[in-house]
């Protein structure tokens, strides 16, 4: 730069060179030095911070504010607040707006449009006041602005205000308000203001059907649409049919549905994929998969969300395999799945026990990286503690930065489920420690957790701590809990105090939880109050018959036996069929009772006799007590080699090396005898079985069940 240009412009200079020799100071020491500075101090707009990574901004910002101040007092507002406004920096144009004599349309518009982008409502309602007070008479634009503020600020009476203060209204006018009310749930005023519309436009119709479904009124909804349809003004964009498609998904109404979907393919709306994926939306909640999956395959630009959505309608329907399937082939698209999906698919596999399809997932989330403050890592824990491997969900645990209280609770639950209750109980204590505010359901885990224990004491200091302690309300399963804590210990005396006292009804859950609790203590008269209360909510299960038939069966009255059975026949109620499956090589093999149709069952029956002579050898006495009392002892020893989980233990013994660890599963509570076989067997085969039931998971080892025969 040469002298001259120096000697003209010795501000400017000082401030660059100020500027650089800043650049080796701290910041806080920057700050300071331009803080004090003569050239700032004279500015009262000027609030920089610069620093050496934004140059450009710092010279920017100084050449702004100098602008600024020199308008101000050349009086050039207008052009002031255009800068500032600009620059985003709305309380500093709102405080020069004070100084403007007669503001004009385009200041006040400018200052609105502002206050509507950072929903500044206190700025909103001073350029408001300057308006009135300035004797400015706004027109439908800067009314329309101002009540589009208001309403975006969910300040609807001040949004009325204006609106009413309007003497000329336009369409926008209404539309923008009714569009306020419809947001907020005000459907009442939002309808009183579309049945007053001189007219109406999509927009209007729009905007009062969604506002119905967004508030959970999908038939006020629907009514309204059908409304629309009859007028020969109006057919209806995407937008109001993607909302009338909603509603018909909400109140699952198939026919109405199609009915739609009709409509949209003659107005030529079936184009745009905005409909297409409320059209596969409708069908998925719906059930009606087969059609949601044809509208989804006909769809060229399909997202994530399409995909995510149409996986889960799958898993909803129980269509398991199809939905891990689907999700195979989003793999292979190029879209990538995001947490929704991932979390989606490992809860699915959590519920259907497919831990290896889990482990793929979990690599496949290792290889792409993931957020492990993401919920997709809470639902890796729950599937891994919900399929039994627990090590593995503890670790997922232990690698999280900072677990969620989904995460706590999964782990908890899922020590207390694979027989180490003593471990979910120190890990509650740890989630007390980190400060996690613990919910009813981490409550559930630790109350099973001293249910499998046998923890009467500690579980009942628990039950009260959750209302006096952490100021929750006792739930239906807690209450459940805590009697299957009481009852079977025996202790059933307080579990009918705790129950008389009940504020709330009791149900299935408490009245099965009491009835097992009789089963193990043979108290006859509690479990046919307990089996009375059940057959009146649940008549058609068949699980309370043969428990109560069990009961009467120990005690030796074969005559209420049969009045059961008949009333079981009566009724039509038939026993569940005990059903087993185990995975080897990534095939799942299923065992009914007694089937004999798996290719290998000649192989599996041979191996079970030899495996039977050895357990009778090692002291195993079968459990008949359980068994029909009208057949054979021997046929009795028969039936039960033949239940689901022994064919299941055998097969996996003699598909797998030596050594290899087994993990069964079946869909109802493993019997007394099938516990006491697989204890030795374990021991025999010298293998880890696992096995998890309805109730709880099993692992037997060297002859030892982790439940300490306590389930």
């Amino acid at each position: 730069m040469s002298v001259r240009n120096m000697r003209q412009k010795p501000l400017q200079l000082q401030r660059i060179l100020k500027f650089i020799a800043c650049r080796a100071l701290s910041q806080s020491h920057l700050e300071r030095t331009i803080a004090t500075s003569s050239s700032y101090s004279s500015s009262p707009l000027a609030q920089l911070n610069p620093t050496p990574h934004h140059q450009k901004s710092f010279f920017e910002s100084e050449y702004k504010n100098g602008l600024v101040n020199r308008l101000c007092k050349d009086k050039k507002f207008k052009e002031a607040i255009d800068i500032l406004c600009q620059q985003k920096r709305l309380e500093e144009a709102v405080r020069i707006l004070d100084h403007v004599d007669r503001p004009s349309v385009s200041i006040y518009s400018a200052l609105l449009q502002l206050c509507l982008q950072q929903r500044a409502l206190g700025e909103g309602k001073k350029v408001h006041a300057h308006i009135q007070a300035s004797g400015f008479v706004p027109g439908i634009f800067i009314s329309n602005r101002l009540i589009d503020l208001y309403c975006k600020c969910e300040s609807l009476v001040d949004s009325q205000k204006v609106f009413d203060a309007m003497g000329v209204k336009d369409l926008c006018s209404w539309n923008i308000l009714i569009s306020g009310y419809a947001k907020m749930g005000q459907l009442d005023e939002a309808r009183k203001l579309f049945d007053a519309m001189p007219e109406r436009d999509n927009f209007s119709w729009t905007a009062m059907v969604s506002g119905y479904v967004r508030h959970n009124h999908p038939n006020e909804a629907l009514d309204l649409y059908r409304v629309m349809q009859r007028s020969e003004s109006y057919k209806g964009n995407k937008f109001t049919t993607s909302s009338a498609l909603a509603a018909s998904a909400a109140i699952q109404c198939l026919p109405l549905g199609k009915e739609i979907h009709g409509h949209i393919t003659r107005t030529g709306l079936d184009s745009d994929a905005v409909v297409w994926s409320a059209l596969s939306d409708m069908y998925g909640r719906c059930r009606s998969i087969d059609d949601a999956r044809c509208i989804f395959d006909r769809t060229s630009d399909r997202d994530v969300v399409s995909w995510t959505t149409l996986i889960g309608r799958y898993f909803e329907c129980g269509r398991w395999e199809e939905g891990f399937l689907l999700f195979s082939d989003l793999l292979k698209s190029v879209i990538r799945p995001n947490e929704f999906t991932l979390a989606g698919v490992l809860n699915a596999c959590a519920y259907q026990t497919a831990e290896e399809m889990g482990k793929q997932v979990h690599g496949y989330m290792m290889r792409t990286g993931f957020d492990p403050f993401s919920f997709a890592a809470s639902a890796l824990v729950h599937m891994y503690s919900k399929c039994g491997n627990i090590e593995t969900a503890h670790r997922v645990f232990k690698w999280m930065p900072q677990p969620d209280l989904v995460s706590w609770t999964s782990l908890i639950n899922g020590y207390a489920q694979n027989g180490q209750p003593h471990e979910a109980l120190k890990l509650f204590e740890m989630l007390l420690e980190s400060g996690t505010q613990p919910d009813h359901i981490t409550f559930v885990g630790v109350l099973s957790a001293c249910t499998h224990a046998g923890l009467v004491d500690k579980g009942l200091e628990y039950f009260y701590s959750i209302k006096e302690k952490f100021g929750l309300s006792h739930t239906a399963d807690h209450y459940a809990c805590v009697i299957d804590l009481l009852s079977r210990s025996g202790r059933f005396k307080e579990a009918e105090d705790i129950i008389n006292k009940m504020s709330m009804k009791p149900d299935k859950f408490l009245w099965a939880s009491l009835l097992g609790g009789c089963r193990i203590y043979g108290n006859i008269d509690l479990a046919k109050r307990a089996a009375e209360a059940l057959f009146e909510m649940e008549p058609e299960n068949a699980a309370t018959y043969v428990t109560l038939a069990n009961i009467y069966a120990n005690a030796g009255r074969w005559g209420e036996v049969s009045k059961i059975r008949k009333i079981m026949d009566d009724r039509g109620v038939v026993k569940k069929a005990g059903l087993s499956w185990i995975e080897i090589k990534r095939k799942v093999h299923v065992f009914l009772v007694g089937d004999s149709s798996h290719p290998q069952f000649k192989e599996i029956h041979d191996f079970w006799g030899e495996l039977f002579k050895r357990m009778r050898e090692e002291g195993y006495v079968p459990d008949t007590d359980h068994v029909l009392h009208d057949v054979e002892e021997e046929q009795k020893e028969q039936n039960l080699s033949y239940h689901s989980e022994k064919l299941a233990v055998a097969f996996g013994i003699i598909a797998t090396p030596p050594g290899t660890p087994l993990k069964v599963f079946k869909n109802l509570r493993t019997c007394v005898d099938c516990h006491t076989a697989i204890k030795f067997i374990s021991k025999i085969a010298e293998r880890k079985i696992i096995v998890r039931d309805s109730s709880r998971f099993h692992c037997f080892e060297g002859g030892i069940c982790s439940c300490k025969d306590y389930w």
